[in-house]
């Protein structure tokens, strides 16, 4: 390949990668749920075609779990067009990411596999060497137990014990179950206790089936919640009457304590302040490990603008991003000035309100000095329409062509009619990000985009992040008999 195919192949791939990191096709404030699976299914199927090995080395970036799921169907149902090279590395990559994913998800791949007839000796392999890696079939058993017996159908695998077999073939069939979560959904079909002891999905049905009412069922099953449930449900647990537990911040993950933190009232905000920030730097912390402190001077431009409250389906998302980056870039940085779109001071207390003037943040941000300025916005800059674009473009070839100033743009929203993320300027190296933790892995590989580096050395950039996905063992559950 040339030069300027190399320069295609990467600029290709790279506008791929943006929207497999935003893009989940659902709606948007910008588009319909219609336009944005249009658009994704037509990246999907460009790139398989024409960069099959790139496409599957997408699997090792921060993609989001929808388009994982997509790349691996694809991958398995065209498994006679690749060779056996190709072969090996994408079950490599498959099986990797895979183990990355929850559970639900890869059962629900599973299936849509079985539906379409994808049934070859890779895809077998593949959903055995998963299932092998679970730590607890007992427990899938009870809460994805079509999902499991559809998947050991489709892969022509014996259950690893009689006992699960019965479970999952004839679940009712027995007067007793040792397995003691077994034992427990058997009993739960006639003792209303025994329905605590279960996965909240699962308990949840059974508390329907014996009229059992909300609040007394949530009152009852909130041990038994996880963090995410917890949080979930507080709403919920709000409107009916019960007393709503603190909720465990401690460990949360960054972005979506950014997103609890702005689904709760302003009231609320303002009386937990000091919880919440701590909660907040702390995830932070976490994210920003041993690179605390390292960047330097670092400016922000962050976008409250009323497009931030996303959509329906993704109520908040671009704020809860732009919130999350906004404590990272604080905890990364030396010396840092984040400044919002509303020109609001608070970032706690943000909400998605007015236009975007992301011109006239990005000239005061550039007036700090920054050795890093980075945009986090979905690029609508409509307050005078288009002067970001102009005074990055000024900046860059007037006042800094020796580039002392990185300049970044993380979108958190994809834009179906554009195939990419909405860009400020052709010259601003643009990444989509999905969660704030992405952040200091995109704007490494907003490198590339900037033309600085070719289609080699990303390549190389995908093959290092490969082989960092876990390995996944190939034991446990019998391999099904030759045929």
């Amino acid at each position: 390949m040339d030069a300027h195919g190399d320069l295609v192949a990467a600029e290709d791939v790279l506008l791929f990668v943006n929207a497999a990191i935003t893009a989940t096709g659902q709606r948007e404030f910008h588009s319909d749920e219609d336009e944005q699976r249009l658009s994704l299914d037509f990246l999907h199927a460009y790139l398989l075609a024409n960069y099959r090995d790139l496409y599957a080395g997408a699997l090792a970036l921060d993609i989001n779990d929808h388009n994982v799921v997509l790349i691996v169907r694809r991958l398995l149902a065209t498994a006679g067009e690749a060779t056996a090279d190709q072969r090996r590395r994408e079950g490599r990559l498959i099986a990797g990411r895979l183990a990355t994913l929850p559970p639900q998800r890869v059962y629900a791949l599973f299936g849509a596999l079985r539906r379409a007839g994808v049934n070859n000796r890779r895809t077998r392999a593949i959903v055995r060497d998963w299932l092998t890696a679970r730590p607890n079939l007992a427990f899938d058993a009870v809460k994805y137990r079509r999902g499991l017996r559809d998947a050991l159908r489709h892969a022509h695998l014996p259950p690893p014990t009689e006992e699960l077999g019965a479970f999952l073939f004839a679940p009712l069939g027995r007067p007793r179950y040792a397995t003691p979560l077994l034992e427990t959904w058997r009993r739960a079909h006639y003792e209303r206790a025994a329905l605590y002891a279960l996965p909240f999905t699962v308990a949840e049905g059974f508390a329907a089936r014996h009229g059992i009412d909300r609040a007394t069922f949530l009152a009852g099953i909130a041990p038994r919640l996880t963090r995410g449930e917890s949080l979930r449900l507080q709403e919920s647990a709000r409107r009916v009457g019960v007393a709503e537990a603190p909720a465990e911040l401690a460990g949360m993950p960054l972005t979506r304590l950014a997103g609890y933190v702005l689904g709760l009232s302003i009231e609320d905000r303002v009386a937990r302040r000091g919880e919440l920030t701590r909660a907040l730097e702390s995830a932070a912390d976490r994210v920003a490990g041993a690179h605390r402190g390292s960047w330097g001077r670092v400016a922000a431009v962050l976008d409250d603008s009323f497009s931030a409250s996303g959509s329906g389906q993704k109520r908040r998302r671009p704020l809860a991003v732009a919130l999350a980056c906004h404590y990272l870039l604080a905890a990364l940085a030396g010396d840092y000035t984040g400044l919002w779109t509303s020109g609001r001071t608070d970032p706690l207390l943000a909400y998605p309100f007015g236009p975007t003037p992301l011109g006239r943040r990005v000239l005061d941000a550039l007036e700090t000095g920054p050795s890093r300025l980075v945009i986090v916005s979905d690029g609508w800059d409509n307050a005078p329409p288009g002067l970001a674009g102009e005074v990055l473009r000024v900046w860059r070839t007037r006042l800094d062509p020796d580039r002392r100033t990185s300049v970044v743009h993380l979108n958190p929203v994809y834009d179906a009619a554009d195939f990419d993320v909405r860009r400020l300027s052709p010259s601003l190296p643009t990444a989509g990000i999905r969660d704030a933790e992405d952040l200091p892995a995109l704007v490494e590989l907003a490198q590339f985009a900037e033309g600085r580096t070719g289609l080699a050395e990303l390549t190389a950039y995908l093959d290092a992040r490969a082989a960092r996905l876990p390995a996944v063992p190939s034991r446990n559950l019998r391999r099904e008999a030759p045929r």
